[in-house]
């Protein structure tokens, strides 16, 4: 009989739990989440909007993971910051691309969507979170909500509505004023819909400080309401030069600022009568029962859970990744660029928190002035008085 060497103690008990890890039964960890890229204004002077699209995507991430992610695979939404620059949206942009995804969520401000419009015209599909740009139809790009077109044009019939005919505008010399000039002519014309006019215009720069020597002579034009157009931290010096110059009258301002957080920052300097163009989904008061009031509902009780309160951000994010993620639900996660885009401009009757969207007569953004139609248009929701109590209830 051969004897074996006695083996020390501490080689045997390592050689037992080789044994023992070798004919343990093999366990697969659980999926890898699948990414799903958004470039946004997380600091900047698009922040306001760019935090509360992060809430909304986090949202969005939770209820999808709890109901079995895509195809039993979790999601993660990897969120890089442009700091509210153009530059620097197209260089993550161009990073992003280079990863070959299909989708790209995001920005959220004109001037970083226009700067980045270009570099997806052969995929991957872009979703904009802003309503201010105008893809091409047929293109790999799509504006969220209602267009800024259509937001004036419903503000001049508000207006017009109320006997307000003489109009003073001021806006941004930025993409987002430029935009809105745009708008504003292209809707109330050399006359203006139902004898308004146009009676006073005026510029500045999205880095200036004061503004007050232009509401001291739209106050001196006679207006009767006023356009102030800006999105960001430019709406405050806005705000500001109103109450500045004792400028009392109706100021409609852009649905970018309808954050509950941006106002209550501005407490102090609130114009009396705050007025802004707004979607279904930041109107659930003024909606008639139906399924968009529905979609809406659902809407607010998912943040219920993280304690956070909706307002434009969360809602000029959700429609569009809600139909991302539809598109990869019928398509897989390997989707292709051209399967996302064909499923977004293919959706007709999609009910969302902003609406009913039809792509194929509103190409590239789906709504239109008229697409609320079942609850009477769209509304003007307003601040109240300039009081700071009053001011954060939108």
């Amino acid at each position: 009989m051969i004897m074996l060497p006695r083996l020390p103690l501490r080689l045997l008990i390592s050689a037992l739990l080789s044994v023992a890890v070798l004919g343990a039964p093999l366990t697969t960890s659980a999926a890898e989440p699948f990414e799903i890229n958004a470039i946004l204004p997380v600091t900047g002077a698009g922040a306001f909007l760019g935090k509360e699209e992060s809430d909304a995507l986090a949202v969005i991430e939770a209820v999808t993971n709890k109901a079995g992610g895509i195809g039993g695979r979790p999601i993660k939404f990897v969120i890089a910051d442009d700091q509210s620059n153009p530059q620097v949206a197209v260089q993550l942009t161009n990073g992003v691309i280079a990863k070959k995804v299909s989708v790209i969520l995001g920005s959220s401000l004109v001037s970083n969507c226009s700067a980045m419009m270009p570099l997806v015209k052969s995929g991957p599909a872009m979703y904009c979170f802003s309503p201010g740009i105008h893809p091409p139809d047929g293109s790999y790009a799509f504006s969220s909500n209602i267009s800024t077109n259509d937001l004036i044009l419903a503000s001049a019939r508000y207006l017009s509505g109320r006997g307000l005919k003489k109009i003073g505008i001021i806006t941004s010399t930025d993409a987002t004023g430029q935009d809105a000039e745009r708008a504003i002519d292209a809707a109330f014309g050399e006359k203006g819909p139902y004898g308004t006019s146009i009676i006073a215009r005026e510029h500045f720069n999205p880095t200036d400080l004061s503004v007050s020597a232009q509401m001291t002579r739209i106050k001196a034009s006679g207006a009767q309401a006023l356009i102030a157009w800006s999105t960001g931290t430019p709406a405050a010096t806005l705000l500001r030069g109103v109450v500045d110059v004792g400028l009392n009258l109706p100021v409609i301002a852009s649905e970018g600022n309808l954050t509950y957080a941006q106002m209550k920052s501005y407490a102090a300097f609130m114009p009396k009568e705050l007025l802004f163009p707004a979607p279904p989904a930041a109107a659930l008061d003024q909606l008639a029962p139906g399924p968009v009031r529905v979609a809406v509902q659902s809407y607010i009780d998912a943040f219920k859970a993280s304690g956070v309160r909706p307002d434009i951000g969360q809602c000029l994010a959700w429609d569009p990744t809600m139909m991302v993620i539809a598109a990869f639900k019928k398509f897989g996660l390997g989707a292709t660029s051209e399967q996302i885009r064909s499923t977004i401009a293919g959706l007709k009757g999609y009910v969302g928190v902003n609406g009913v969207y039809d792509f194929h007569e509103i190409p590239q953004r789906g709504i239109g002035v008229n697409a609320a139609s079942w609850s009477g248009g769209i509304r003007l929701r307003t601040t109240g008085s300039a009081s700071a109590n009053s001011a954060g209830h939108l």
